[in-house]
Protein backbone atom coordinates (compact mmCIF):
# COMPACT_ATOMS: atom_id res chain seq x y z
CA UNK A 1 0.00 0.00 0.00
CA UNK A 2 1.06 3.56 -0.70
CA UNK A 3 0.52 5.46 2.56
CA UNK A 4 1.46 9.15 2.67
CA UNK A 5 1.38 11.73 5.44
CA UNK A 6 1.18 15.21 3.93
CA UNK A 7 2.79 17.56 6.40
CA UNK A 8 3.29 21.27 6.74
CA UNK A 9 2.15 24.34 8.71
CA UNK A 10 -1.35 25.82 8.40
CA UNK A 11 -1.63 27.58 5.05
CA UNK A 12 1.03 25.45 3.34
CA UNK A 13 -1.44 24.22 0.72
CA UNK A 14 -1.99 20.67 1.91
CA UNK A 15 -5.67 20.66 0.92
CA UNK A 16 -4.99 21.70 -2.68
CA UNK A 17 -2.19 19.18 -3.17
CA UNK A 18 -4.18 16.43 -1.47
CA UNK A 19 -6.90 16.58 -4.12
CA UNK A 20 -4.33 16.18 -6.88
CA UNK A 21 -2.53 13.31 -5.14
CA UNK A 22 -5.78 11.47 -4.49
CA UNK A 23 -6.70 11.58 -8.16
CA UNK A 24 -3.28 10.50 -9.42
CA UNK A 25 -2.63 7.66 -6.97
CA UNK A 26 -6.22 6.58 -6.21
CA UNK A 27 -5.84 6.93 -2.44
CA UNK A 28 -8.30 7.15 0.44
CA UNK A 29 -8.29 10.64 1.95
CA UNK A 30 -8.18 11.12 5.70
CA UNK A 31 -8.20 14.70 6.93
CA UNK A 32 -8.68 15.04 10.68
CA UNK A 33 -9.73 18.66 10.17
CA UNK A 34 -12.47 17.80 7.67
CA UNK A 35 -13.72 14.88 9.75
CA UNK A 36 -13.81 16.96 12.91
CA UNK A 37 -15.69 19.79 11.17
CA UNK A 38 -18.21 17.21 9.93
CA UNK A 39 -18.63 15.93 13.49
CA UNK A 40 -19.18 19.50 14.67
CA UNK A 41 -21.73 20.21 11.92
CA UNK A 42 -23.60 17.02 12.85
CA UNK A 43 -23.48 18.04 16.52
CA UNK A 44 -22.12 14.67 17.63
CA UNK A 45 -20.54 14.05 21.01
CA UNK A 46 -17.08 14.14 19.44
CA UNK A 47 -18.01 17.30 17.61
CA UNK A 48 -19.14 19.08 20.74
CA UNK A 49 -15.95 18.10 22.54
CA UNK A 50 -13.78 19.33 19.70
CA UNK A 51 -15.63 22.54 18.81
CA UNK A 52 -14.32 24.74 21.61
CA UNK A 53 -10.73 23.53 21.16
CA UNK A 54 -10.68 24.12 17.41
CA UNK A 55 -12.24 27.54 17.86
CA UNK A 56 -9.23 28.57 19.97
CA UNK A 57 -6.75 27.14 17.47
CA UNK A 58 -5.68 24.35 19.79
CA UNK A 59 -4.98 20.68 18.98
CA UNK A 60 -7.79 18.22 19.62
CA UNK A 61 -6.89 15.54 22.25
CA UNK A 62 -5.50 12.26 20.93
CA UNK A 63 -8.38 10.30 22.44
CA UNK A 64 -10.74 12.00 19.99
CA UNK A 65 -8.32 11.82 17.07
CA UNK A 66 -7.76 8.09 17.55
CA UNK A 67 -11.48 7.39 17.43
CA UNK A 68 -12.13 9.24 14.20
CA UNK A 69 -8.98 7.98 12.45
CA UNK A 70 -9.52 4.33 13.39
CA UNK A 71 -13.14 4.50 12.25
CA UNK A 72 -12.12 5.92 8.89
CA UNK A 73 -9.22 3.49 8.39
CA UNK A 74 -11.27 0.39 9.22
CA UNK A 75 -13.97 1.50 6.79
CA UNK A 76 -11.42 1.48 3.95
CA UNK A 77 -9.40 -1.70 4.55
CA UNK A 78 -9.46 -2.63 0.86
CA UNK A 79 -7.97 0.64 -0.35
CA UNK A 80 -4.77 0.78 -2.35
CA UNK A 81 -3.38 3.40 0.01
CA UNK A 82 -4.16 6.28 2.33
CA UNK A 83 -3.31 9.97 2.28
CA UNK A 84 -3.23 11.51 5.75
CA UNK A 85 -3.72 15.29 5.78
CA UNK A 86 -3.09 16.97 9.13
CA UNK A 87 -2.13 13.75 10.89
CA UNK A 88 0.14 13.01 12.68
CA UNK A 89 0.68 16.40 14.32
CA UNK A 90 2.64 15.19 17.34
CA UNK A 91 5.15 12.45 18.07
CA UNK A 92 2.50 10.65 20.12
CA UNK A 93 0.22 10.68 17.09
CA UNK A 94 3.08 9.35 14.95
CA UNK A 95 3.24 6.31 17.22
CA UNK A 96 -0.55 6.02 17.04
CA UNK A 97 -0.37 5.99 13.25
CA UNK A 98 2.30 3.29 13.35
CA UNK A 99 -0.06 1.13 15.40
CA UNK A 100 -3.09 1.76 13.20
CA UNK A 101 -1.20 0.85 10.03
CA UNK A 102 0.33 -2.19 11.72
CA UNK A 103 -3.23 -3.54 12.10
CA UNK A 104 -3.47 -3.39 8.31
CA UNK A 105 -0.10 -5.17 7.87
CA UNK A 106 1.39 -2.07 6.30
CA UNK A 107 3.31 1.08 7.26
CA UNK A 108 3.78 4.70 6.29
CA UNK A 109 5.59 5.05 2.98
CA UNK A 110 6.73 8.63 3.44
CA UNK A 111 6.03 11.93 5.13
CA UNK A 112 6.05 14.84 2.68
CA UNK A 113 6.44 18.26 4.25
CA UNK A 114 5.45 21.42 2.38
CA UNK A 115 7.96 24.08 3.44
CA UNK A 116 6.66 27.70 3.33
CA UNK A 117 8.14 30.82 5.06
CA UNK A 118 6.10 32.21 7.98
CA UNK A 119 5.35 35.56 6.29
CA UNK A 120 3.95 33.77 3.28
CA UNK A 121 1.81 31.56 5.51
CA UNK A 122 0.34 34.56 7.33
CA UNK A 123 -0.47 36.25 4.04
CA UNK A 124 -2.15 33.16 2.62
CA UNK A 125 -4.27 32.50 5.69
CA UNK A 126 -5.44 36.09 6.07
CA UNK A 127 -6.44 36.07 2.41
CA UNK A 128 -8.32 32.82 2.93
CA UNK A 129 -10.09 34.32 5.96
CA UNK A 130 -11.88 36.75 3.67
CA UNK A 131 -13.88 33.97 2.01
CA UNK A 132 -13.59 30.81 4.11
CA UNK A 133 -16.17 31.61 6.77
CA UNK A 134 -14.15 29.51 9.22
CA UNK A 135 -14.08 30.82 12.81
CA UNK A 136 -10.44 29.81 13.18
CA UNK A 137 -9.35 32.04 10.25
CA UNK A 138 -8.48 35.26 12.09
CA UNK A 139 -5.15 36.87 13.00
CA UNK A 140 -5.13 35.90 16.66
CA UNK A 141 -6.02 32.26 16.03
CA UNK A 142 -3.62 32.06 13.08
CA UNK A 143 -0.74 33.09 15.34
CA UNK A 144 -1.75 30.47 17.90
CA UNK A 145 -1.96 27.75 15.25
CA UNK A 146 1.48 28.58 13.87
CA UNK A 147 2.95 28.61 17.37
CA UNK A 148 1.30 25.26 18.09
CA UNK A 149 2.92 23.94 14.93
CA UNK A 150 6.35 25.15 16.00
CA UNK A 151 6.03 23.77 19.53
CA UNK A 152 4.33 20.43 19.00
CA UNK A 153 4.36 19.39 15.38
CA UNK A 154 7.90 20.00 14.18
CA UNK A 155 9.34 17.22 16.43
CA UNK A 156 7.43 14.81 14.17
CA UNK A 157 10.02 15.68 11.52
CA UNK A 158 12.76 14.20 13.72
CA UNK A 159 10.66 11.06 14.22
CA UNK A 160 10.43 10.38 10.48
CA UNK A 161 13.93 11.60 9.69
CA UNK A 162 15.27 8.82 11.91
CA UNK A 163 13.19 6.36 9.86
CA UNK A 164 14.45 7.99 6.62
CA UNK A 165 10.85 8.69 5.58
CA UNK A 166 10.86 12.50 5.84
CA UNK A 167 11.06 14.54 2.62
CA UNK A 168 10.83 18.38 2.59
CA UNK A 169 9.15 19.87 -0.48
CA UNK A 170 9.33 23.52 -1.51
CA UNK A 171 5.78 24.77 -0.96
CA UNK A 172 6.27 28.09 -2.75
CA UNK A 173 5.53 28.26 -6.46
CA UNK A 174 2.78 27.25 -8.81
CA UNK A 175 0.40 24.47 -7.81
CA UNK A 176 1.60 22.46 -10.80
CA UNK A 177 5.30 22.75 -9.92
CA UNK A 178 4.72 21.80 -6.27
CA UNK A 179 2.61 18.82 -7.36
CA UNK A 180 5.30 17.69 -9.79
CA UNK A 181 7.91 17.74 -7.01
CA UNK A 182 5.61 15.75 -4.72
CA UNK A 183 5.01 13.08 -7.35
CA UNK A 184 8.71 12.83 -8.18
CA UNK A 185 9.50 12.17 -4.52
CA UNK A 186 6.70 9.63 -4.11
CA UNK A 187 7.66 7.69 -7.23
CA UNK A 188 11.30 7.52 -6.15
CA UNK A 189 10.43 6.50 -2.58
CA UNK A 190 7.64 3.96 -2.87
CA UNK A 191 8.84 0.41 -2.40
CA UNK A 192 6.11 -2.14 -1.79
CA UNK A 193 6.49 -4.04 1.47
CA UNK A 194 4.43 -7.19 1.03
CA UNK A 195 3.16 -9.53 3.74
CA UNK A 196 2.94 -12.99 2.15
CA UNK A 197 1.51 -16.12 3.74
CA UNK A 198 1.51 -19.67 2.39
CA UNK A 199 -1.44 -21.73 3.64
CA UNK A 200 -1.04 -25.51 3.49
CA UNK A 201 -2.78 -28.57 4.88
CA UNK A 202 -4.22 -31.91 3.80
CA UNK A 203 -7.09 -31.96 1.31
CA UNK A 204 -10.21 -31.34 3.37
CA UNK A 205 -8.43 -29.27 6.02
CA UNK A 206 -10.47 -26.16 5.16
CA UNK A 207 -7.72 -24.16 3.43
CA UNK A 208 -10.13 -22.45 1.05
CA UNK A 209 -12.52 -21.22 3.72
CA UNK A 210 -9.74 -20.16 6.07
CA UNK A 211 -7.66 -18.59 3.30
CA UNK A 212 -10.48 -16.28 2.28
CA UNK A 213 -11.15 -15.35 5.92
CA UNK A 214 -7.47 -14.58 6.55
CA UNK A 215 -7.26 -12.49 3.40
CA UNK A 216 -10.35 -10.47 4.29
CA UNK A 217 -9.35 -9.96 7.93
CA UNK A 218 -5.77 -8.97 7.16
CA UNK A 219 -6.19 -6.81 4.04
CA UNK A 220 -4.48 -9.38 1.80
CA UNK A 221 -5.24 -10.72 -1.68
CA UNK A 222 -6.31 -14.37 -1.77
CA UNK A 223 -4.62 -16.49 -4.44
CA UNK A 224 -5.96 -20.03 -4.84
CA UNK A 225 -4.54 -21.86 -7.83
CA UNK A 226 -7.45 -24.31 -7.64
CA UNK A 227 -10.03 -21.53 -7.73
CA UNK A 228 -8.21 -19.81 -10.61
CA UNK A 229 -8.01 -23.07 -12.54
CA UNK A 230 -11.70 -23.86 -12.03
CA UNK A 231 -12.53 -20.42 -13.44
CA UNK A 232 -10.37 -21.11 -16.51
CA UNK A 233 -12.12 -24.45 -17.01
CA UNK A 234 -15.57 -22.89 -16.63
CA UNK A 235 -14.67 -20.22 -19.20
CA UNK A 236 -13.32 -22.81 -21.64
CA UNK A 237 -9.96 -21.08 -22.02
CA UNK A 238 -6.88 -22.74 -23.47
CA UNK A 239 -5.40 -23.00 -19.99
CA UNK A 240 -8.65 -24.51 -18.74
CA UNK A 241 -8.65 -27.19 -21.44
CA UNK A 242 -5.11 -28.23 -20.55
CA UNK A 243 -5.78 -28.20 -16.80
CA UNK A 244 -9.14 -30.04 -16.76
CA UNK A 245 -7.84 -33.63 -16.96
CA UNK A 246 -5.43 -33.00 -14.08
CA UNK A 247 -8.11 -31.31 -11.98
CA UNK A 248 -10.60 -34.13 -12.63
CA UNK A 249 -8.09 -36.64 -11.29
CA UNK A 250 -7.14 -34.43 -8.33
CA UNK A 251 -3.56 -34.18 -9.58
CA UNK A 252 -1.15 -31.25 -9.66
CA UNK A 253 -1.33 -29.27 -12.92
CA UNK A 254 1.91 -28.49 -14.81
CA UNK A 255 3.91 -25.76 -13.08
CA UNK A 256 3.99 -23.45 -16.09
CA UNK A 257 0.19 -23.13 -15.88
CA UNK A 258 0.19 -22.26 -12.18
CA UNK A 259 2.96 -19.71 -12.75
CA UNK A 260 0.96 -17.89 -15.43
CA UNK A 261 -2.14 -17.67 -13.25
CA UNK A 262 -0.27 -16.49 -10.16
CA UNK A 263 1.69 -13.87 -12.10
CA UNK A 264 -1.52 -12.58 -13.64
CA UNK A 265 -3.24 -12.33 -10.25
CA UNK A 266 -0.30 -10.45 -8.75
CA UNK A 267 -0.11 -8.06 -11.70
CA UNK A 268 -3.81 -7.27 -11.35
CA UNK A 269 -3.27 -6.23 -7.71
CA UNK A 270 -0.34 -3.76 -7.83
CA UNK A 271 -1.31 -1.99 -4.59
CA UNK A 272 -1.91 -5.12 -2.51
CA UNK A 273 -0.55 -5.21 1.04
CA UNK A 274 0.35 -8.86 0.48
CA UNK A 275 -0.97 -12.24 -0.58
CA UNK A 276 -2.38 -15.45 0.87
CA UNK A 277 -1.21 -18.38 -1.28
CA UNK A 278 -3.58 -21.33 -0.85
CA UNK A 279 -2.62 -24.69 -2.34
CA UNK A 280 0.64 -23.35 -3.77
CA UNK A 281 3.37 -24.43 -3.43
CA UNK A 282 2.41 -28.11 -3.29
CA UNK A 283 5.84 -29.44 -4.29
CA UNK A 284 9.40 -28.51 -3.42
CA UNK A 285 9.88 -27.31 -7.00
CA UNK A 286 6.91 -25.00 -6.62
CA UNK A 287 8.40 -23.67 -3.38
CA UNK A 288 11.45 -22.57 -5.35
CA UNK A 289 9.18 -21.14 -8.04
CA UNK A 290 7.26 -19.05 -5.50
CA UNK A 291 10.52 -17.76 -4.04
CA UNK A 292 11.52 -16.67 -7.54
CA UNK A 293 8.19 -14.95 -8.20
CA UNK A 294 8.39 -13.04 -4.92
CA UNK A 295 12.04 -12.06 -5.36
CA UNK A 296 11.05 -10.32 -8.59
CA UNK A 297 8.87 -8.14 -6.34
CA UNK A 298 11.73 -7.66 -3.85
CA UNK A 299 9.71 -9.75 -1.42
CA UNK A 300 9.60 -13.20 0.17
CA UNK A 301 7.35 -15.60 2.11
CA UNK A 302 6.63 -13.96 5.47
CA UNK A 303 5.14 -17.06 7.06
CA UNK A 304 3.82 -20.53 6.29
CA UNK A 305 0.69 -21.75 8.08
CA UNK A 306 -0.06 -25.46 8.15
CA UNK A 307 -3.54 -26.63 9.14
CA UNK A 308 -2.98 -29.94 10.91
CA UNK A 309 -5.64 -32.61 10.42
CA UNK A 310 -5.66 -36.39 10.83
CA UNK A 311 -5.94 -38.48 7.68
CA UNK A 312 -9.15 -40.08 8.98
CA UNK A 313 -10.78 -36.67 9.56
CA UNK A 314 -9.64 -35.47 6.13
CA UNK A 315 -11.21 -38.55 4.48
CA UNK A 316 -14.47 -37.98 6.34
CA UNK A 317 -14.66 -34.30 5.36
CA UNK A 318 -13.91 -34.98 1.69
CA UNK A 319 -16.44 -37.81 1.58
CA UNK A 320 -19.08 -35.55 3.18
CA UNK A 321 -18.30 -32.72 0.76
CA UNK A 322 -18.82 -35.11 -2.14
CA UNK A 323 -22.48 -35.33 -1.14
CA UNK A 324 -23.04 -31.55 -1.33
CA UNK A 325 -23.22 -28.94 -4.08
CA UNK A 326 -19.67 -27.94 -3.13
CA UNK A 327 -18.30 -31.27 -4.37
CA UNK A 328 -15.25 -31.52 -6.59
CA UNK A 329 -14.80 -34.21 -9.27
CA UNK A 330 -12.11 -35.79 -7.11
CA UNK A 331 -14.47 -36.06 -4.10
CA UNK A 332 -16.75 -38.61 -5.78
CA UNK A 333 -14.88 -41.82 -4.96
CA UNK A 334 -12.81 -43.03 -2.04
CA UNK A 335 -10.08 -44.15 -4.44
CA UNK A 336 -9.62 -40.58 -5.70
CA UNK A 337 -9.72 -39.20 -2.16
CA UNK A 338 -7.01 -41.65 -1.11
CA UNK A 339 -4.99 -40.72 -4.21
CA UNK A 340 -5.06 -37.04 -3.26
CA UNK A 341 -4.04 -37.75 0.33
CA UNK A 342 -1.19 -40.01 -0.83
CA UNK A 343 -0.01 -37.32 -3.25
CA UNK A 344 -0.05 -34.81 -0.42
CA UNK A 345 2.06 -37.06 1.80
CA UNK A 346 4.52 -37.73 -0.99
CA UNK A 347 4.93 -34.28 -2.55
CA UNK A 348 3.73 -31.62 -0.13
CA UNK A 349 5.30 -32.69 3.16
CA UNK A 350 8.81 -31.85 1.85
CA UNK A 351 7.51 -28.29 1.32
CA UNK A 352 6.69 -28.08 5.02
CA UNK A 353 10.25 -29.17 5.86
CA UNK A 354 11.54 -26.52 3.45
CA UNK A 355 9.75 -23.73 5.33
CA UNK A 356 10.67 -25.16 8.73
CA UNK A 357 14.33 -24.65 7.83
CA UNK A 358 13.56 -20.99 7.05
CA UNK A 359 11.97 -20.47 10.49
CA UNK A 360 8.72 -19.25 8.94
CA UNK A 361 6.69 -22.39 9.75
CA UNK A 362 3.62 -22.21 12.00
CA UNK A 363 1.13 -25.02 12.61
CA UNK A 364 -2.42 -24.91 13.97
CA UNK A 365 -4.93 -27.58 14.90
CA UNK A 366 -7.55 -27.90 12.13
CA UNK A 367 -10.15 -29.62 14.31
CA UNK A 368 -13.21 -27.72 15.49
CA UNK A 369 -15.52 -25.10 14.02
CA UNK A 370 -14.50 -22.63 11.32
CA UNK A 371 -14.45 -19.87 13.94
CA UNK A 372 -12.21 -21.88 16.29
CA UNK A 373 -9.71 -22.71 13.56
CA UNK A 374 -9.72 -19.14 12.29
CA UNK A 375 -8.98 -17.83 15.77
CA UNK A 376 -5.91 -20.08 15.95
CA UNK A 377 -4.76 -18.98 12.52
CA UNK A 378 -5.18 -15.29 13.36
CA UNK A 379 -3.04 -15.80 16.47
CA UNK A 380 -0.34 -17.32 14.28
CA UNK A 381 -0.56 -14.35 11.89
CA UNK A 382 0.11 -12.07 14.86
CA UNK A 383 3.15 -14.18 15.75
CA UNK A 384 4.45 -13.91 12.17
CA UNK A 385 4.09 -10.13 12.25
CA UNK A 386 5.82 -9.95 15.62
CA UNK A 387 8.65 -12.11 14.31
CA UNK A 388 9.08 -9.91 11.25
CA UNK A 389 9.25 -6.75 13.34
CA UNK A 390 11.29 -8.27 16.15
Amino acid sequence: MLNIALFGPPGAGKGTQSKLLLEKYNLTYISTGDILREEIANDTQLGREAKDIIGRGGLVPDEIIVQIIEKKVTMNINTGGILFDGFPRTVVQAYILEGLLLKMNTSLTCMLSLEVPKDELMSRMLERAKTSGRSDDNLEVIKVRLQEYENKTKPVIDFYQEKEKYFPINGVGSVEDIFKNLCHTIDNTFKQDYFNVVLLGKPGSGKGTQGELLARNNNLVYISTGKLLRKEIANGTEIGKIAKPYMDRGEIVPDEIAIKLIERKIEHNPTAAGFIFKGFPRTIVQAYILDGLLRRMNSRVSGMLNIKLTTLEAMKRLNDRGKTDRKRPYDLSMDMILNRLEEYEKKTKPVIDYYKKQSVFFEVDGAGTEEEVNKRLEESVKLIIAQLRG
